[in-house]
């Protein structure tokens, strides 16, 4: 075991200088590259939920077009990058839980199964299997804690929507962390269960919204969002929702946990799950803004990283691609439109929604008026003569004649007039979709750290987890 890291403050300070912290991380490679025959010490594991090659490379454009920053997004600092595809035994196109499952255990499953195999024999997962080795474990996402991707890594069902089994699951893993918008194990069939009083007899303290996270003082933790919001998912950065967590806070709040409780060795998961609704949602402008903000919580184990490369490994890699997206020639300019946008397409919709739901007089200038303060549309962003008269027309049939169906996604179902108003939105930005579901499109893989160099190549998400099972017991 290697020496004491040192540090007498759990927690690290955001003010560093991170232009230091990347050149330290890049520097540190060749340091970590010689100990990676030992095991690393502390792992941080990324999973970008939908966040195929080209979302990434559209954050990455806006970052260095936009953004206009000297220096790429954390990702694409990294020594080590590869690919890998992503079906599972269903087919070539996977779901979340056989590709969490995948990412966790490092065997091929059915789409809708966690942590089980086709024949429904139980997988162990790599953090379940780092956790009886001594190591400390935390999972964060910034959707629901019991959703497929953090499930992958504790949960053992045929189904992923068994959340009452999965939150189970949850409770009998051990682990000192665990934290996301919310659980929905505590409702079943519009009845309350035993969860709560589940979790408290397995010792897990459970607290609510960034207030909640000073109060931690259990070795073991679920963190969730403010009661009374939405358990699906944190909400979205572009919205700005005031008083629910973010995914830095969770994953800050994860690391200083695991500091406290685990300071030799920890595994740490953490999932942005928010780009993948947004995918789904066809939304190109919040799918970045997620983008960006997983970005910054990579940076916390970048920050993590620069002060023991020898003892750290970073991973970064996506469950799968959403939306079949590609950057069009309009991006070049396009781009700039997304800093207009001040409302996701899901809450639009919603506001769309209670306006024919309230029976609500609104006129088209009154509409106008709203996609100009919220979307930069009829103003900075131009819109043609060919757009406006769809956009025309679509209001008239939805809010006059109220004659308009709801296009429905995996997540949201989205008010007729919404889905016309950001097909005009993106393409004026610059982003196409071929598709609101999942598509068969490899994903990247990016490492730094001790044993980086192990995660190149074109390879499979099955191999992720086998690498990680093959540098901590190098010494075996």
């Amino acid at each position: 075991m290697k020496g004491s890291r040192g540090r007498s403050n759990p927690t690290y300070s955001k003010t560093m200088n991170l232009k230091k912290i990347f050149s330290a991380a890049i520097l540190g490679a060749a340091a970590a590259t010689a100990a990676a025959d030992d095991a690393p010490r502390y792992i941080f594991y990324f999973i970008g939920d939908g966040m195929g090659v080209q979302p990434s490379n559209a954050a990455e454009v806006y970052n260095r077009r936009v953004r206009n920053s000297d220096r790429p997004l954390a990702m694409n600092t990294f020594t080590s990058v590869g690919w890998l595809t992503t079906y599972s035994a269903t087919g070539p196109v996977t779901d979340s839980a056989a590709a969490g499952s995948a990412l966790a255990c490092g065997r091929k499953t059915l789409n809708g199964m966690l942590g089980m195999t086709p024949d429904s024999v139980s997988m162990a997962s790599v953090a379940e299997e780092l956790f009886a080795e001594g190591y400390g474990v935390g999972l964060a996402t910034s959707v629901a804690a019991d959703d497929a991707t953090p499930g992958a890594f504790y949960a053992h069902v045929p189904s992923r929507k068994m959340y009452y089994q999965i939150c189970r699951d949850m409770a009998a893993s051990g682990y000192q962390f665990v934290g996301g918008a919310g659980i929905r194990g505590f409702v079943a069939d519009g009845d309350s269960t035993d969860l709560a009083a589940h979790l408290a007899a397995e010792g897990v303290q459970v607290v609510y919204g960034p207030e909640g996270i000073s109060t931690i003082d259990s070795d073991r933790v679920l963190l969730l969002n403010p009661k009374g919001k939405p358990d699906w998912n944190i909400g979205y950065t572009i919205d700005s929702i005031a008083g629910v967590l973010t995914l830095p806070q969770l994953t800050g709040a994860c690391l200083a946990q695991l500091e406290r409780t685990s300071p030799e060795r920890f595994f740490m998961m953490v999932e942005g799950g928010n780009i993948d609704h947004a995918l789904h949602g066809n939304d190109g402008g919040a799918a970045i803004k997620e983008i960006i903000n997983f970005n910054e919580a990579i940076e916390t184990a970048l920050e993590f990283y620069a002060a023991h490369p020898e003892e750290t490994l970073v991973i970064v890699t996506a469950d799968h691609d959403t939306g079949g997206s590609s950057l069009l020639y309009s991006s070049g300019t396009g781009l700039r439109y997304i800093d207009y946008q001040k409302v996701s397409k899901e809450k639009f919709s919603e506001y769309c929604k209670s306006l024919l739901d309230n029976n609500t007089a609104y006129s088209w200038d009154d509409m106008k008026q709203y996609l100009r303060d919220n979307l930069g549309l009829f103003g900075p962003v131009p819109v043609d003569d060919s757009d406006t008269a769809s956009l025309r027309s679509k209001f008239d049939t939805t809010f006059a004649l109220r004659d308009s169906a709801d296009q429905h996604t995996l997540y949201a179902n989205f008010n007729a007039f919404a889905v016309e108003v950001f097909r005009v939105f993106n393409k004026a930005i610059g982003i196409g979709f071929t598709t609101t579901g999942h598509s068969g499109n490899p994903v990247p893989v990016y490492a730094i750290g001790c044993g980086a160099e192990r995660f190149t190549g074109f390879t499979d998400n099955t191999d992720i987890p086998a690498r990680i099972r093959a540098i901590t017991h190098s010494d075996d």
